[in-house]
């Protein structure tokens, strides 16, 4: 009787485990194996092909005495081929702060757009808008944590708080930096030469929305990786607005026309 029990007890399957996934095994130490970018510091890169990232934009801003403009065209290229004429470059985090989108449109667009959450989050909490200091250190704190790892974002956060008008430029690396005029992209060099040239102090809202309409639009036409269309944003005490979108070509028949002789 007892080693038929025993005979028994030794024939009955045991029972499943509640929760497998709890004894999988887990990850190695060390960086994993699939980036396509080396971890930051690495001497040799990681196996496979990798990314080669191929981009071109022209985005600017830059403040003067009643705020801040904005201006971007809107290509978007994947090396020497167009892929869009509408790509919206502005990405408007809440009713006062506005970021531009230079680099990689996936992670410029993924970590504004997180950025918004945690602004919003933030204005929640503490029942009073985030400054734009605190959203530009808030976005290179969340891409410091990735650097070295592959993301392509050159943004500037713009807009206006209690301490007035606000500009920073932040990239991909975690570089932060406060400035009075940015240019971001493959034409900021052409756009650069024409801020250079016209901003001056005493600027009307109109003159400088002129003013970065046209520096996008040269280089527009400089740059085969800027086009598509030109919109300026202002942005001042009551928030931003939209002044304009023009098309690159009409822009340049508007032009024509007045650089025309009588």
């Amino acid at each position: 009787m007892a080693l038929a029990s025993v005979l028994r007890a030794a024939e009955t399957p045991t029972a499943p485990t509640a929760f497998p996934l709890l004894t999988a095994p887990r990850d190695g130490p060390g960086p994993p194996e699939g980036l396509a970018a080396p971890p930051w510091g690495a001497e040799t890169p990681l196996p496979g092909p990798g990314l080669r990232l191929l981009h071109g934009t022209t985005t600017l801003a830059f403040k003067f005495d009643h705020g801040v403009i904005v201006a971007v065209d809107s290509r978007a290229t994947a090396g020497s081929y167009i892929a869009s004429q509408t790509v919206q470059k502005v990405i408007e985090i809440n009713p006062y702060l506005l970021g531009t989108m230079a680099g990689g449109a996936a992670d410029c667009s993924f970590w504004e757009r997180l950025l918004a959450r945690q602004c919003r989050v933030y204005e929640l909490r503490n029942k009073e808008p985030i400054s734009v200091a605190a959203a530009s250190k808030l976005l290179a704190n969340m891409v410091y944590q990735y650097k070295g790892m592959g993301l392509s974002m050159g943004t500037m956060i713009c807009g206006w708080d209690k301490r007035g008008p606000g500009l920073y430029y932040v990239d991909n690396e975690g570089t932060r930096v406060p400035g009075q005029a940015f240019a971001v992209g493959s034409g900021s060099t052409y756009a650069y030469g024409v801020l250079d040239r016209g901003h001056r102090e005493g600027l009307a809202v109109e003159e400088a929305c002129d003013l970065a309409r046209r520096a996008i639009y040269q280089a527009a036409r400089r740059d085969a990786y800027s086009g598509g269309r030109v919109t300026v944003y202002h942005v001042g005490p009551a928030g931003w607005r939209r002044v304009s979108t023009d098309n690159v070509a009409d822009l340049q028949e508007r032009y024509a026309a007045e650089e025309a002789p009588a």
